[in-house]
């Protein structure tokens, strides 16, 4: 089998119907297979999913096991020689997943591949291609130093600025909400890392496929709709937090080498921001109420 297609809801019930009657039409003339893993939702998604889509392969879980976890019940149970990890808030173009492949299969070194991801109004999403969030790295991203320097390189290789939106490029770290992998390089590098919850398992994937010698490639000859948020919306709180608590995990997990003094610093800005992330929810959600 050719590809395994893995997505991972959480009661988003009208994004998945777009997102897979998108992905039948981009399944056409592949062989392939789909999962969809669904953790404990509470809005009949389940129910779409057996009535206007038998062909795919559910799977129930009885709580919300988080992104990697069920993911990896999936990738476990998938057959393809290549995984694709999709959002249930995405539309895929009808060519999405053979022009995927068709790359995959001349680069024998890619591990992992992105494409181009726009949001609803055909803004380019950025986070497309990233670099490692190294400690300096992730202290332009918490304390905003990317945006006062758009242009600068060094300031800003959380989002590769000097990579261009339509340039297929070798990248350090993909985007979760549409990842290929090359399975054979999975069976290597391990499955996601089930540490992280929500947020940051994409990250650390992608950063093991690199360390194990493999390349990520940016491939914007294709493109998908990414509703940025849909699942998170319901979990606002928890969403917040798990974002930064991804951080500091992969900060730990990888970066041990760094002068311990400025780890340390790193980690205490991680936190600040997140004290001021929820401390923006919560204007927003009282504001809101009294509007």
């Amino acid at each position: 089998m050719k590809l395994s297609v893995v997505i991972v809801n959480y009661n988003v019930k009208e994004e998945l119907t777009f997102c897979l009657s998108s992905v039948q039409q981009a399944l056409q003339d592949i062989e392939g297979e789909v999962f969809v893993v669904d953790n404990h939702s509470a809005d009949g998604s389940c129910d779409v999913i057996k009535t206007l889509f038998p062909w795919v392969t559910l799977i129930e879980n009885a709580e919300n096991l988080g992104f990697a976890r069920a993911n990896n019940i999936a990738i476990k149970k998938s057959c393809g020689e290549y995984v694709l990890l999709l959002n249930p808030d995405t539309v895929v173009e009808q060519d999405t997943f053979s022009k995927m492949l068709a790359f995959m299969d001349e680069h024998d070194n890619c591990g992992g591949l992105g494409v181009k991801m726009l949001d609803a109004q055909g803004t380019f999403l950025p986070e497309s291609k990233r670099g490692i969030p190294t400690p300096w790295v992730a202290f332009c991203k918490l304390f905003g130093l990317y945006k006062l320097f758009p242009k600068s390189e060094k300031c800003n290789r959380y989002y590769l600025s000097n990579i261009p939106q339509d340039l297929v490029a070798e990248v350090e770290i993909l985007a979760g909400a549409c990842m290929l992998l090359r399975k054979s390089v999975l069976d290597e590098v391990g499955l996601l890392d089930e540490t992280y919850f929500l947020y940051g398992e994409d990250v650390d994937i992608s950063y093991r496929i690199l360390q194990a010698g493999y390349k990520n490639y940016y491939f914007p000859e294709t493109s998908i709709i990414h509703l940025k948020g849909a699942s998170t919306k319901k979990l606002e709180v928890k969403s917040v937090r798990e974002f930064y608590r991804s951080m500091e995990i992969f900060c730990e997990r990888h970066f041990t080498q760094y002068n311990k003094l400025f780890l340390l610093f790193v980690k205490i800005g991680i936190n600040v921001r997140m004290v001021f992330a929820m401390l923006g929810l919560f204007v927003r959600k009282l504001f809101t109420k009294t509007q």
